[in-house]
């Protein structure tokens, strides 16, 4: 881990927050339940109990190993429906296969990113390539449900497939951690990810000891998800670790600093970072829809037994 990286952070933009910014406060750490997701491949549920009003717009997401499988381990999830929000798949190490009901999806490889609109409505599947499957190898990535709001829900599918070549790289003050921004923006650096609901998402890469501030939109939420390795968030150093998820106040500037020592297998501390304008709509959540209200999602399952979301391509059928 991870897979986009540079040898020398201080050729990189820098960011930092003004020092006159206000810093935001912990207000909870959780630790991130473990399950089994799909045909058995293992994660982290990061958000399981979190209150929603500290989430929104963002829904769930679940952190996707990080395991190593011998060969003929490997698993991924059957077909299934989606309507009402995207799914952005971030992977780290290994290789994946998606494809849906309208002929859209692709591989994606170790720092790609892949953000699904399901919108009105689609079936999907996530899978590992044969190669994986036969050898075995390490597979480890983030998937993220960003909920839509009324307007864009029933809107048409469409992919965005963004290439860890296009992520936009940038350093902290002192060249201490690695920045790599998916989506969003950070002291006017603008990442790839196209969102109809503002939000932004980084991966932090923090060195052993080092502290990064960033500049935090006022008017969004504010999270930050350990991957692996352990370390201390906001001005008052709340310790948090691998599997947990940090809920920050409000404020317009957020603090992680890594601990001296690291795991063995990581280097550094590696934080997922998110933030996003709450949606103040009504939501309701049934699997693997998203919707405003109950009658939406009895909708959207009426739809899905009728055909309505796609069926299935008969070569995998």
């Amino acid at each position: 881990m991870p897979a986009v990286t540079v040898d020398n952070p201080l050729t990189l933009p820098r960011v930092a927050a003004p020092a006159e910014a206000r810093q935001r406060p912990v207000l909870a750490v959780s630790t991130a339940p473990s399950g089994l997701e799909g045909e058995g491949f293992p994660v982290r549920r990061a958000f399981a109990g979190i209150d929603y009003r500290h989430l929104s717009p963002f829904i769930m997401m679940d952190q996707m190993g990080e395991v190593e499988y011998a060969a003929g381990e490997a698993r991924g999830t059957p077909w299934h429906p989606h309507r009402g929000f995207e799914t952005v798949t971030y992977l780290i190490d290994g290789t994946f296969v998606h494809q849906d009901s309208h002929g859209g999806g692709g591989v994606i490889h170790g720092g790609d990113t892949q953000w699904m609109t399901a919108g009105s409505g689609l079936l999907h599947i996530e899978a590992p390539p044969p190669e994986l499957v036969a050898r075995g190898g390490l597979f480890h990535g983030l998937q993220l449900w960003v909920n839509l709001p009324r307007a864009d829900k029933m809107m048409a599918p469409r992919y965005q497939d963004i290439g860890g070549g296009r992520i936009r790289l940038l350093t902290s003050a002192d060249g201490g951690a690695l920045l790599r921004l998916i989506a969003g923006a950070v002291d006017g650096h603008q990442g790839p990810g196209v969102t109809h609901t503002p939000i932004t998402m980084l991966h932090v890469s923090v060195s052993p000891g080092a502290e990064v501030t960033l500049p935090w939109r006022a008017d969004f939420n504010g999270l930050a998800y350990a991957l692996a390795g352990s370390g201390t968030a906001g001005a008052e150093r709340r310790p948090f670790h691998t599997g947990q998820t940090v809920v920050f106040g409000a404020g317009d500037a957020l603090t992680v600093r890594a601990d001296e020592r690291q795991e063995s297998r990581h280097a550094h501390f590696e934080v997922v970072l998110l933030g996003g304008q709450p949606i103040r709509e009504p939501m309701e959540h049934y699997g693997p829809f998203v919707m405003n209200t109950r009658e939406e999602l009895a909708q959207a399952l009426e739809d899905f037994r009728a055909g309505r979301l796609g069926t299935v391509p008969a070569q995998e059928a």
